[in-house]
């Protein structure tokens, strides 16, 4: 454990971060898994996923989870198993 008292802030900080960060995180990454399950099994309805996802990466990005050029890559990889 750090002594300086800003350094004992910061650890709390990023605790309490990480503790709101993860649960939307996991939800993002378990929608591009399901949709990827889906699609490779040949669902029919894989464009009412995709655009499920698509907004899961969406909601991510816009919360900081992921850059802005992560999301663009992985919703254009994903539009391939649209098609």
């Amino acid at each position: 454990m750090p002594i300086i008292e800003s350094s004992i802030q910061r650890v709390r900080l990023s605790a309490k971060q990480h503790d709101r960060n993860e649960p939307q995180k996991s939800a993002y990454r378990t929608a591009v898994k399901r949709f990827l399950k889906a699609a490779k099994a040949g669902s029919a309805d894989t464009a009412e996923m995709y655009k499920q996802v698509s907004s899961a990466i969406d909601h991510a990005q816009s919360k900081g989870l992921i850059k802005k050029n992560k999301a663009s890559r992985q919703k254009s990889r994903l539009a391939k198993y649209v098609k």
